[in-house]
């Protein structure tokens, strides 16, 4: 499908935030893959623009030189990397066979020095421990022998109920070593939750833990467990890692942890179809059951390659932190920097201990470059007054990835003014569904204030109207119109692909539709509005719910909101706007007032919302995402049981109240259309 293009942009560009200087783009290792493939292919790339456009004009060039420019260790990678293109179903590397596992572990780093530590573990003490490449390595082959003792085989599952801890990086590294199939939740979610996920993949075997730490309190997880043990008949052994009580012999029936480490094994990688199995990522399940999403062994390493190695500049030498609940694809991105070569901390402690600016110090303490956050952590901070660039000494990092939600203008220029002024700061946008990104960060080119930098490489990302075409400075679906080698091999429990079909490709058939609102300007950036099923829709007019929350960033009374459209059974639209104040804010007239002006003033004066309410706390997802679309169903007269899903949900509890507040809404307007 080649649509037509409408223009509709005639804003001026906004200010640049953070700009290579040349000596640091031509020490980038894009620079560096750029020289490579115009002197081994014979073309001339020495822009940004130029290789992005090279990369989806020739993709199947463009994928063969990342393999062979990363030196990607496997057989048969020598042939087409795009034999088929059709989307879904696109065929990479028919003849190619390669394990995930190994090409973590190879020695060989594109001439730089890797870091002799591959993880370093903080605790909410501020201690640590380190595990050297070597051992880690060590640790995961002992792991994955025992793995096959049990029987384990390519294509078994392998559950886990796991914080943000190394044992978590060994069980998912030992299970690809075998080409067995991963999957992990966090310990927060309910037995229930966990049950909602894992009892669709019938493991074999389930890693657990005895409870973690969080905010200074030990929370145990033993009678969770055992729920989930119990819940589970496919399950043949259950493998106990001790973070309470270490050393500390598991009860009868459970294997220690620990105690299958302390073997010799050598490393055994079992070489699988590029397209094997890896892991199985779970959409959030607030509106129904949980999707499992399958990602694969040679989508994933050549995804990591790309997307953090030449996009995000990371490698050997580089120290990546990010805070992420094990039920985030983001913890993922744990594997996907060690793959280039990178070292990461784990922390499975609060985020907000003792103070709002508690990760800063983590930074500051471990001496990372490299820093993932959520957008609501960064609104967080600034909302706090802390100044973390005059406590903490930062001067080791150099990049800040936000992700989860679109980062405010103001939070934006509060990271340069009161973190680092030269931070490359970058707003990625992707998604579970890829386990990676689409559009955001490149080390060649400015940053635009409240822009992503671009497309990713391999991406064809663009924007477009309800009637295909495209779109250049209107608010449009975000569409990718090549395919990905990370895009989902399968749905779970999907055999004819009719789910799979249905949430990517009804829409545009053979172009993949992925429910965000963007805007694609013509310098090539781009602006996320949010989800295009939580898109605010007033008369005909659009407007994506983060315009509203960024017009909302100034008032520091607020410290978190919500907005939703709500369609009515009669023709009506209601469109409430709950905010959550600030201790000892009163959500008076004078505010009121403020809010409407803000919104008016900054977003849209036909979106200014019907009521204004006082709500006390936001319901978010684990990977804090807020629930806009599940309350606007509420709101829309779904009953409760068919709008939501509160096991999915970091604090059910705060749903209980829009709950009431959805019935008490509906009561009342019922018994005015009665009047």
């Amino acid at each position: 499908m080649m649509p037509q293009e409408v223009q509709t942009e005639t804003a001026i560009a906004p200010p640049v935030m953070w700009s290579p200087s040349p000596e640091q783009r031509e020490g980038t290792r894009l620079w560096d893959f750029m020289g490579h493939v115009s002197r081994s292919r014979g073309i001339g790339l020495t822009t940004y623009r130029e290789a992005w456009q090279w990369s989806v004009d020739e993709m199947g060039d463009f994928w063969a030189a990342v393999t062979g420019y990363f030196g990607v260790i496997g057989d048969g990678l020598d042939g087409p990397a795009l034999a088929e293109e059709r989307m879904p179903g696109a065929r990479w590397y028919p003849d190619g066979r390669l394990n995930l596992a190994e090409n973590i572990f190879r020695r060989s780093n594109g001439g730089k020095e890797r870091s002799p530590t591959a993880v370093l573990t903080v605790e909410e003490d501020d201690s640590t421990r380190s595990l050297s490449w070597q051992e880690f390595e060590r640790q995961v082959a002992s792991l994955a022998a025992a793995l096959r003792r049990l029987g384990v085989k390519p294509g078994d599952r392998v559950g886990a109920v796991l914080p943000n801890i190394p044992e978590a990086l060994i069980g998912l590294l030992a299970a690809a070593s075998i080409g067995a199939v991963w999957s992990i939740n966090s310990p927060d979610l309910s037995a229930e939750a966990s049950l909602d996920r894992l009892r669709q993949l019938e493991p074999t075997v389930l890693i657990g833990v005895d409870g973690y730490r969080f905010n200074g309190k030990e929370i145990s997880r033993l009678a969770q467990l055992a729920e989930v043990e119990a819940g589970l008949p496919s399950l043949r052994q259950t493998i106990l890692v001790r973070c309470l009580h270490p050393g500390q012999e598991p009860e009868a029936g459970r294997l220690s942890f620990d105690g299958l480490l302390g073997g010799d094994a050598e490393p055994d990688y079992e070489r699988v179809p590029f397209d094997h199995p890896l892991w199985v990522l779970f959409s959030s399940g607030t509106t129904g059951a949980p999707k499992g999403i399958v990602h694969s062994h040679g989508g994933m390493t050549l995804e990591a390659l790309k997307g953090i190695g030449l996009n995000q500049d990371a490698g050997p030498g580089d120290l990546y932190y990010v805070a992420a609940n094990t039920s985030w694809m983001v913890w993922n991105t744990l594997v996907s920097y060690l793959v280039t070569g990178a070292s990461v901390v784990t922390y499975s402690g609060s985020p907000t201990l003792a103070r709002k600016d508690r990760q800063f110090q983590i930074l500051a303490n471990t001496g990372a470059t490299m820093f993932a956050t959520g957008a609501a952590y960064l609104s967080l901070v600034e909302k706090s007054g802390l100044e973390p660039g005059r406590e903490w000494n930062l001067a080791k990092l150099r990049f800040i990835m936000s992700t989860g939600s679109p980062l405010p203008d103001s939070t934006w220029c509060w990271v340069h003014e009161h973190v680092k002024a030269d931070v490359h700061l970058g707003s990625d946008s992707g998604g579970t569904d890829i386990c990676s990104g689409f559009i955001g960060s490149n080390p060649l080119e400015p940053v635009h204030l409240g822009e992503l930098q671009g497309p990713l490489l391999g991406v064809a990302v663009e924007s477009w109207s309800d009637t295909g075409q495209r779109l250049i400075g209107g608010i449009g679906e975000m569409v990718i119109r090549r395919p990905m080698p990370s895009m989902p091999v399968f749905f779970w429990g999907d055999p004819d692909g009719s789910r799979y079909f249905d949430s990517y490709f009804a829409k545009f058939p053979g172009v993949w539709t992925h429910g965000d609102w963007i805007t694609e300007t013509r310098r090539g950036s781009f602006i996320v509005h949010g989800r295009s099923d939580a898109t605010l829709n007033r008369g005909g007019v659009r407007l994506g719910t983060s315009d509203i929350y960024a017009a909302l960033a100034g008032i520091p009374e607020i410290t978190d909101s919500l907005v939703v459209g709500a369609e009515q059974p009669d023709g009506g639209y209601y469109m409430p706007l709950f905010v959550v104040l600030a201790p000892g804010a009163a959500l008076d007239d004078p505010l009121r007032d403020r809010i409407r002006s803000a919104i008016r003033a900054r977003s849209s004066a036909r979106h200014v919302p019907d009521e204004i309410i006082q709500a006390p706390a936001i319901p978010v997802t684990h990977s804090m995402k807020r629930v806009e679309v599940p309350i606007k169903k509420l709101f829309s007269g779904l009953a409760p049981r068919d709008a939501v899903s509160v096991q999915a949900l970091a604090n059910p509890e705060a749903m209980d109240w829009f709950v009431t507040q959805a019935q008490s809404y509906r009561e009342h307007r019922n018994n005015s259309i009665v009047e």
